[in-house]
């Protein structure tokens, strides 16, 4: 699939957000996910082998998912990142996954796998799927490698209304620790969180939108009303493969940040138990691998297919191997539950002009 057919995808999957409805086709099997996750060549095995893909219900960011999930919103599976795993297991959200049901499971990278905070009383709850960093992406025609050198250059005030961040607690946050030096932020302190958050005020005024979704951002990169933002991998693949002037810059004084995704299977989800086993599958094939690296731009955890994909490939689409991810970056591990729900708070105040 080419990068303007994925971002059409994205596209379209804004607009079914925007309109609050959902992607239905098998009624068996609903997940709630990010748009753009309903491309079939996630799990193309799957639609070969039931005749559809499943429903999908889509969510902005991952706190509008946990509200609604814990008001009674129905799926069978859905697709947070690592930070906020161990919020919905203590809210009773998810039940445990059955291993021996995963046909690769002893593939996945054990480094995102075996992590404690996606386990309880001995069961697991998560299953690591897609990786990658939030990074520095800027317009190389309209800004040179030394004016990023710095992630101090989202706060500078010649950046006015040309920059862009996402509409993510977690991401806004990881740059705003990444800028006060803290790489760390299940350590952080009350006197760094506070310095977080007077770094995002600082930001506020120089943004021109906060973005909801790859294509959004694609949209205000290309018509050059933001030459600056942060954002995923997938910006940078997507739009460079089209030939658009951008870069990604890991190497910041500062750093980058990074993060894993995955799947949950939901409590009380009244779909088919052996569609969703076949699902996760699906999503671990080799095929699935090599379509999200080169379509998208993304790692996947499944480490031994990753081992087959050449490094020139992965070098293509600025992708970093998973023994690398972390290096030099803010690990969005999943913070201090006090902590988390401060962040939350003080964005929302942030982005109000508060």
């Amino acid at each position: 699939m080419s990068a303007y057919r994925k971002i059409a995808i994205a596209v379209s999957s804004a607009a079914i957000i925007a309109a609050g409805a959902v992607s239905a086709n098998d009624s068996e099997l609903t997940i709630f996910d990010w748009a753009g996750y309903e491309d079939p060549g996630f799990f193309q095995s799957y639609i070969d082998e039931h005749g559809e893909a499943p429903t999908f219900a889509y969510f902005g960011d991952e706190e509008e998912a946990f509200q609604k999930l814990r008001s009674g919103f129905a799926a069978d599976a859905a697709h947070p990142c690592s930070q906020s795993v161990p919020k919905w297991i203590e809210a009773g959200l998810l039940e445990p996954i059955d291993k021996s049901r995963i046909d690769r499971w002893d593939d996945l990278n054990p480094g995102f796998r075996d992590i404690e905070a996606y386990q309880k009383d001995g069961e697991t709850y998560f299953i690591p799927i897609d990786w990658g960093n939030t990074a520095v992406i800027y317009n190389t025609e309209l800004l040179t490698d030394e004016d990023v050198a710095s992630l101090q250059a989202f706060a500078d005030p010649k950046n006015m209304g040309r920059i862009s961040i996402g509409d993510n607690v977690d991401d806004a946050y990881a740059l705003a620790f990444l800028a006060g030096g803290v790489t760390d932020w299940t350590k952080a302190t009350d006197e760094e969180f506070e310095a977080a958050s007077a770094f995002l005020r600082k930001v506020h005024p120089n943004v021109r939108a906060y973005w909801s979704d790859g294509s959004s951002l694609a949209q205000l990169m290309q018509s050059g009303e933001v030459y600056l933002a942060w954002a995923w991998n997938e910006t940078f693949s997507t739009m460079s493969a089209e030939g658009h002037p951008i870069g990604i810059k890991r190497d910041t004084a500062e750093g980058a940040s990074s993060w894993v995704c995955g799947y949950t299977k939901m409590a009380g989800g009244t779909g088919s138990d052996d569609k969703f086993y076949d699902f996760i599958n699906a999503w671990l094939e080799p095929k699935s691998v090599e379509y999200i690296v080169t379509a998208w731009g993304y790692g996947h955890a499944n480490a031994a297919a990753m081992a087959e994909i050449p490094a020139e490939t992965l070098a293509s689409v600025g992708l970093e191997s998973s023994d690398k991810l972390r290096e030099n970056t803010l690990w969005q591990a999943p913070v201090p539950f006090e902590l988390r729900e401060k962040m939350i708070a003080e964005f929302e105040l942030i982005k109000a002009g508060f």
